[in-house]
């Protein structure tokens, strides 16, 4: 009986020999469908984890990404059609403050909903392996917010970018990786400051950021009571989430800048979210009501790591990343994740009297360029079969709009240590006004997934959602447009 890992590692070989075909067999290519990293099998525990929770290896994925906890959640979708949780992993270095990216070079990791296509997968990565986050999307673009080359990746060192360790970002890549194999166009990622619980909320009442937090909070909760990746549009400088034609109306048409046009919410999905959203008010009021202290602000301290990796180093701090649970002490009994480099630097407060605004340029990042339409095995195989997504991360953007004004407060600069990454620490992100609620009206039944009828539709900026598990015998057809 051939063994079960070789079979896998043949066909994976098979599949990318196939893919090389198809995109035309130049060098590049060829180096690519070589590249040992990127064609790891899943691991048989992460196998084992999947068939225990009824899951299928090339079933729809999605992640999400907590700074606070310094957690990194990958979720598989499995037999029933929902969501469920496969695995939980510890960040080893963020960057930044709690809050949104504003602008090229603030140091500052993104926060928002993001939509990962297979041409941001990157194999050439200096930091092992990662993949392009897709900043900024259509939202941060209204704003004029600016900044490129926002990755998930290994080597533990980040510089406006999520890091793992490279035994980490090698499992997140092959979940990926098989995803798009069983037919998901995109991958969606949901990045927060912190979990969206009425505790987190009332320590963070008073921080600037809370209108756009609560504002992801909506898209956090559709997720949470529908276990489904919700749908992702923008108008008049925010966020909708999983928006339907009503009947009798005009088919949507969502612009990030423009105003809304007349739209529903399904009533199940509308009604299950609004009893949420009133349960979690009241817990945060009653919190706040017992005296529950404000969450002090440390724009001095640079971005947070996992506690099991402080634990690991000499005098190391989790930074912006403490949390309740156990500490540092506690964790360092715990095994590491992966390899922690040398040149890791653990976040640590800057010189106070430095002016934030006067940090010394940035040394050329090691990450290699995702964006656009000509790199990575990828990216080639998507043009060739239609669906290949366009430059996510370029740095242009249209003049803010009148609902949005960035409140810029002066901060104190990072000293410049790691020798690698890829992007800053912030100006006080865009304040907004309060969103208007709409009325949602009856919908049909909830259905067990979500399918991206427009493909990649980087022309509209939308995000994909995840298309359902499809038989597919070749890969040719695991890419094709359905």
């Amino acid at each position: 009986m051939i063994d079960r890992t070789f079979f896998r590692a043949v066909m994976t070989s098979v599949a990318l020999a196939t893919a090389v075909m198809l995109a035309g067999c130049n060098g590049d290519e060829i180096s690519l469908a070589s590249n040992a990293k990127a064609n790891k099998p899943i691991p048989e525990k992460l196998i084992a984890d999947m068939a225990a929770k009824d899951m299928d290896p090339q079933s729809p994925m999605l992640v999400r990404l907590f700074k606070q906890e310094a957690e990194l959640e990958v979720w598989k979708q499995d037999r029933s059609g929902k969501f469920a949780l496969l695995k939980t992993y510890p960040i080893c270095r963020w960057s930044g403050d709690l809050g949104p990216k504003v602008k090229e070079g603030d140091r500052q990791a993104p926060e928002g909903f993001y939509s990962i296509g297979p041409s941001q997968m990157n194999p050439q990565s200096a930091y092992y392996l990662s993949f392009n986050m897709g900043y900024p999307n259509a939202f941060d673009k209204a704003l004029g917010r600016t900044g490129s080359q926002l990755m998930v990746h290994g080597d533990c060192s980040s510089r406006g970018c999520y890091a793992m360790t490279d035994e980490q970002i090698s499992e997140i890549y092959t979940l990926g990786r098989e995803s798009f194999f069983g037919g998901q166009r995109a991958f969606q990622v949901q990045a927060f400051p912190f979990k969206m619980t009425p505790v987190n909320m009332a320590k963070h009442r008073g921080n600037p950021n809370m209108p756009f937090w609560k504002m992801i909070k909506e898209g956090y909760d559709h997720f949470e009571v529908t276990r489904q990746e919700p749908k992702v549009e923008f108008c008049e400088n925010r966020y909708v989430f999983d928006p339907a034609q009503p009947a009798g109306g005009r088919p949507l048409a969502f612009q990030a800048g423009a105003k809304c046009p007349a739209y529903s919410i399904p009533s199940e999905i509308a009604d299950a979210v609004l009893s949420k959203q009133r349960s979690d008010e009241a817990k945060t009021n009653e919190l706040i009501s017992k005296g529950t202290p404000m969450a002090a602000r440390r724009p001095d301290i640079d971005g947070g790591m996992n506690r099991v990796f402080a634990a690991k180093l000499p005098d190391a701090s989790t930074g912006l990343s403490d949390s309740d649970g156990p500490g540092v002490q506690a964790a360092a009994y715990a095994r590491a994740p992966g390899t922690i480099p040398a040149h890791v630097n653990p976040p640590k407060a800057v010189v106070a009297e430095t002016s934030f605004f006067s940090t010394p340029p940035e040394p050329a990042t090691k990450v290699a360029s995702v964006g656009g339409n000509d790199s990575g095995l990828f990216s080639a195989l998507a043009r060739k079969v239609g669906f290949g997504g366009s430059d996510t991360t370029a740095a242009t953007a249209p003049a803010s709009s009148d609902k949005w004004k960035p409140a810029v407060a002066a901060k104190p600069a990072p000293k410049a240590t790691e020798p690698k990454a890829t992007a800053s620490k912030p100006a006080e992100p865009a304040t907004p006004k309060s969103q208007d609620v709409r009325t949602a009206a009856a919908r049909p039944a909830l259905k067990p997934t979500v399918t991206d009828e427009s493909g990649a539709n980087a022309a509209r900026d939308t995000m994909s959602g995840a298309a359902p598990v499809v038989s597919a015998n070749s890969f040719e057809s695991r890419f094709s447009i359905r």
